[in-house]
Order: structure tokens, then C-alpha cells, then sequence
């Protein structure tokens, strides 16, 4: 039986319920889970995930960092009170508004998939001016082809219908349909993550939010303002990713200014998920090296193994 999350009921067993807490932000209840101490690493999951899929990689960052971890709009734990909120200009407004309200500022932005997306769009409107940026297999360019002209008025056209979350759930009561979604990621991941994946695609309003990202994003406009990102990012890309492709960092490290490839092998979409010892090793060991350097000297575009 499909069932939205409630905290009151599943909270006890979430992953990292310990760091929960819930804040008042841009009009929505947003569960946020912060730890740790120093510097602020906001961490920014992809569309369909929550703050479970940080899970064991946050941990990591805590030594060092301030982690904050959201559920963002609509997703998991976090209500989105209407759907223009799911727009990835409101999207990246309300996080900045949480961390206002929360009075950390990140000195680092590490987004998963859409959320890496959701980084970019807080630094280029100003929302948010960290040291760095990561983008995990980031979904940082349009559908191509007969896709982008397709799927977009779809999507659009589903979010509109009530029911359709309401079935989307319900079949993924059906084990070998969220198999073959996590399939399709390149990622193996342990049986308890899946347990979790399957419990936030048997909620309708998380479906819902999920359907809505896809209805109302136009990430065109964000790639053509590309050139004007002035903050260094790592594109960290899976080769094993079958959702989004690992030569998409290659175009898209060409297009800003201060871009550097990191390709992880044998990985896929949920790498962070997967292995986030190597990942995290990874994203420490250049965030060190880009802000010990002089901001002029930060430019690399290429790749490392």
C-alpha cells in the first residue's frame, strides 16, 4: 500500500535521524541533517533521493566540515507547498533562504545529479558564493534530440494529473521495477539503500515532486550562462553512469571557466553511494589544492583518473 513518509512514523529508523532537525524556510518545513564542525559543506542530493543517499558519505566530510544535508522541496521529508516551487530558480532560492536561516554560509556546495545543477544556479544568481563546487555525475545539460522535444511537454503533462504519483508509486510496490530504475544508474548499492529507495518511491507526494523537477526545469538557460561561473568545480563522472553519460563533463568542463574532470572508474550514477571513501577522497584532495591556490591559477580544464 503506498503511503506519504511521516516523520513521527518513520523517523526513528531514517538514516542519520540523530542530525535531523526541521526549519522554517521560503515557505516550506525543510528537514535538514547538519553535523559535524569547521567550514559549511551543503550537500544537495539528486531528484527521486533525500538525505539518505549521504548516508555514509557525509560522515566523511564531518571531521572537517560543517555538513548540512536538506531534503529539498517536496522530497522525502520536506513539503513543497505548490508547484512552481519545484522550479530550479525556486529550487536554489529556497535553499539559500534555509541556509540564511540556518546561518551557515557553504564554503562548499557538493550536489548530486539535479542537485549539482541547483549549485551552479545559487552561484550564478548570487545566492551563494562558495570556495567550491562539486558536481556528482551532475545532470547539468539539456535531453538531446527527439528526447528534448518529447519528454519535457510529457512530464509537464503528467505533473498536472493528480493520480499519476499516486500510480507511479503503486507500481513501484512491484520489486523489479525499482530494480531495474537502479539498474539503469550503473551503481550497485547495498540492500539497505535500495529499502530506502523503495520506501520514498512508494510516496506519492515524493513521486510528485520528483515529477514536478522534470516538468518544470529548463536547464538551456542554465548552460548557456555557463561561461559566467567564476567558482572552481570538480565534475566528478562515473564511468559505469547510465543515466548520465560520463563524456557530458568533458562538454560541459569546456563551457566554465574554472573546470576540472575527474573520472571514477567502474562507478555509476549513485558513486557517492557505492564507494564514498573514494569519492570523498577525491573531492577533499582537490578542494585542498584549488583554495591553496591564487585564484588566477585555478583554471585546469582536463581530467584525472
Amino acid at each position: 500500500m503506498t503511503q506519504r513518509l511521516d516523520w513521527k512514523r518513520d523517523g526513528a529508523t531514517w538514516p542519520g535521524h540523530e542530525h535531523s532537525r526541521f526549519v522554517e524556510a521560503a515557505g516550506h518545513t525543510f528537514h535538514v541533517q547538519v553535523s559535524g564542525d569547521g567550514p559549511v559543506a551543503l550537500l544537495l542530493h539528486g531528484t527521486g533521493a533525500s538525505t539518505h543517499s549521504w548516508r555514509r558519505f557525509a560522515p566523511l566530510l564531518a571531521g572537517r566540515f560543517t555538513v548540512v544535508a536538506p531534503d529539498l522541496p517536496g522530497h522525502a521529508f520536506t513539503r513543497a507547498p505548490f508547484a512552481s516551487s519545484l522550479s530550479l530558480d525556486a529550487m536554489a532560492e529556497s535553499i539559500a533562504a534555509l541556509m540564511v536561516k540556518l546561518g551557515r554560509m557553504p564554503d562548499l556546495i557538493i550536489g548530486h545529479s539535479a542537485g549539482a545543477a541547483i549549485a551552479l544556479q545559487m552561484a550564478l544568481k548570487g545566492l551563494a558564493a562558495p570556495r567550491g563546487i562539486v558536481s556528482l555525475n551532475g545532470a547539468l545539460r539539456p535531453l538531446e534530440g527527439f528526447a528534448s522535444r518529447f519528454f519535457p511537454p510529457i512530464a509537464r503533462m503528467l505533473a498536472l494529473l493528480p493520480v499519476v504519483p499516486q500510480v507511479f508509486a503503486w507500481r513501484a510496490r512491484d520489486p523489479a521495477v525499482l530494480d531495474d530504475l537502479l539498474k539503469q544508474t550503473g551503481s550497485r548499492i547495498p540492500p539497505e539503500d535500495r529499502a530506502i529507495y523503495a520506501r520514498l518511491a512508494a510516496s506519492p507526494p515524493h513521486v510528485g515532486a520528483a515529477l514536478g523537477m522534470m516538468a518544470n526545469w529548463d536547464l538551456s538557460a542554465l548552460e548557456r550562462s555557463f561561461p559566467k561561473v567564476t567558482t572552481p568545480v570538480l565534475l566528478v563522472a562515473g564511468t559505469q553512469d547510465g543515466m548520465v553519460p560520463a563524456r557530458q563533463a568533458d562538454v560541459v568542463a569546456h563551457r566554465l571557466p574554472h573546470a576540472e574532470v575527474a573520472r571514477l572508474r567502474s562507478l555509476g550514477h549513485l558513486a557517492h553511494e557505492e564507494a564514498p571513501e573514494r569519492v570523498a577522497a577525491t573531492v577533499l584532495d582537490w578542494f585542498d589544492r584549488v583554495t591553496a591556490l591564487p585564484a588566477e591559477a585555478v583554471a585546469p580544464i582536463g581530467a584525472t583518473p
